[in-house]
């Protein structure tokens, strides 16, 4: 079944220059391995094409549930010389929540993503 990222994880970004920074956290434990496995280099830059130029870096913190991405070539040259929109990346971390990836049938009975079908925050 697919499900959109904000399902099970939650995120942060901003820029390191021209690099966008977001860091993907897994709601709970047993959601960790499913990211790790799914939310590749390779998917991130597909779901960020257009807006992605550079290569995409993928850092592994299991002791947090954690991805860290660094998205170069992404924010315009950065914050200070950057004509686009969101120079500084702060709204990256939402798009990436809306990544859909395939998930097991039994991820749909974790409470915590019951909560957040049932509240109608996730489509």
């Amino acid at each position: 079944m697919k499900i959109q990222l904000l399902d099970l994880c939650h995120a942060r970004s901003g820029d390191k220059g021209d690099a966008a920074n977001i860091g993907l956290i897994a709601r709970e434990e047993r959601f960790y391995p499913i990211i790790k496995e799914k939310v590749t280099r390779a998917a991130v830059k597909k779901h960020f094409k257009g807006i992605c130029f550079g290569p995409v870096e993928r850092f592994e913190l299991p002791n947090l549930w954690a991805l860290n991405f660094l998205l170069h070539n992404t924010l315009g040259g950065g914050g200070t010389v950057s004509l686009k929109q969101d120079a500084q990346g702060k709204t990256l971390a939402a798009a990436l929540l809306r990544m859909t990836i395939d998930v097991p049938p039994s991820i749909l009975n974790s409470p915590k993503v019951a909560a957040r079908k049932n509240s109608g925050r996730s489509k």
